[in-house]
């Protein structure tokens, strides 16, 4: 019997991993996706319900469609009625938001109002199926925020409802992105998501996700691809203090070189050598000790092969991966628990100087000055700034910020 999948959320995720991937297993029949962009919503329903996703490989991009899709605006209620519809018979669902904020508190046409309803109309009619939710918002505890809500508003429903549906935290660790720049396009080929005109996917093939272990032994997945993890926590720290880190590392470091893709990066050879340094003598020590056990990932050899596919998979040229897009926001990515500033205190708990992330922390510290043009201070107190919902004491603080100083120089 095949299952229905239903996806929040019509960005590079949902449509090159979540809603791809649902697709491609052969295991659904019908897929339904809530998009609140109204020109989105158009473009698909008039190409009949098909869009395009350009995968990029080691040596050029495929194009593929996915046919079928139902997509509905949760602003219109009619479209919202058929949402809830959908998640009452759904057997696979991913939240694929921007951030976990757009789960919603119960307003209607969001996320967890539409979720809720249908579960409710569901548990009303008996239908004892399981559903696992896939939260795919970037943010370690996603699934647990967005339990959390549901059960409030839920109220006495809320046991019963839990026990046929899970809310699952993955790691993507997917280089992915929504086209719009149009010589890019152009230059490419890339096939538009639908219709002639307007943006394009463009996604890496690499697809090894991993999910929170599924609580129900007997339950089959209908997207076979992910792989179950008991905890997930030292994977998170794997993509946020190794990929994500060293990805940012390279890329401030790049913007100074005057480098406008990452994959220009691949004939610098100084850049690349302090990059894999960087992952391995300070992340990968810091990270194998901490998890040692817990998984071959977390050894000499699991974690050297982890950063050397992962090196070269953000040099894909076909990826076409803007400098500019790696290194935006750089005042998020200096937060006190976030990639840089985060993988520094990871390495000096663990006895490791990290002087290569320092460097990269450094280099986002100068964007950040000539990119917000912020009225003159000094650099340890617009660090201060950057860390002030922090839980850290003056101590760490001026340690961590001394490091980022200093370094280089």
């Amino acid at each position: 019997m095949k299952k229905t999948f239903v996806g929040f959320g019509f960005g590079a995720i949902q449509g090159g991993l979540m809603l791809y991937e649902a697709y491609q297993s052969g295991n659904f029949d019908r897929f339904v996706v809530a998009e609140v962009m109204p020109d989105v919503v158009k473009a698909v329903r008039e190409g009949g319900g098909l869009y395009r996703v350009n995968v990029a490989y080691a040596d050029g991009i495929k194009s593929f469609e996915i046919r079928g899709i139902e997509i509905l605006n949760p602003t219109v209620e009619s479209d919202r009625q058929a949402l809830i519809e959908a998640v009452a018979g759904a057997d696979e669902l991913a939240t694929a938001l921007p951030s976990v904020k757009f789960f919603g508190q119960g307003e209607p046409g969001s996320v967890v109002d539409l979720l809720c309803a249908g579960f409710k109309a569901r548990l009303k009619r008996g239908d004892r199926r399981r559903s696992v939710i896939y939260t795919a918002e970037n943010h370690n505890h996603a699934a647990e925020i967005l339990e959390a809500v549901l059960a409030r508003l839920l109220g006495a429903e809320a046991k019963a409802i839990f026990e046929q549906v899970q809310c699952l935290n993955t790691v993507i660790g997917k280089m992915s992105g929504v086209v719009t720049d149009e010589a890019q396009i152009a230059s490419q080929g890339l096939t538009r998501m639908t219709g002639q005109a307007g943006r394009s996917l463009l996604v890496e093939a690499f697809n090894r996700i991993l999910i929170t272990r599924i609580r129900w032994p007997d339950f089959a997945r209908g997207i076979p691809v992910f792989e179950e993890k008991n905890d997930l926590l030292p994977f998170e720290e794997a993509k946020l203090y190794g990929h994500n880190a060293t990805h940012a590392l390279i890329g401030y470091l790049a913007r100074l070189a005057g480098a406008r893709y990452m994959a220009d990066v691949r004939n610098d050879t100084a850049l690349l050598r302090l990059a894999r340094e960087a992952f391995l003598e300070e992340s990968g020590r810091a990270l194998c000790a901490k998890h040692r056990g817990v998984d071959p990932l977390f050894t000499e050899s699991g974690y050297t092969a982890y950063a050397d596919d992962l090196l070269v998979r953000m040099m894909n040229p076909h990826l076409q991966d803007a400098v500019d897009r790696v290194t935006r926001d750089p005042r998020r990515k200096l937060g006190w628990d976030d990639r840089l500033v985060g993988t520094l205190r990871l390495a000096l708990t663990y006895g490791i100087d990290p002087v290569r992330y320092a460097r990269g922390a450094r280099a986002a510290l100068q964007m950040l000055k000539e990119t917000e043009k912020l009225p003159a201070q000094s650099d340890e107190a617009l660090l201060n700034a950057v860390w002030a919902d922090a839980k850290a004491c003056e101590v760490d603080r001026r340690r961590i910020a001394m490091l980022i100083i200093k370094s280089g120089g």
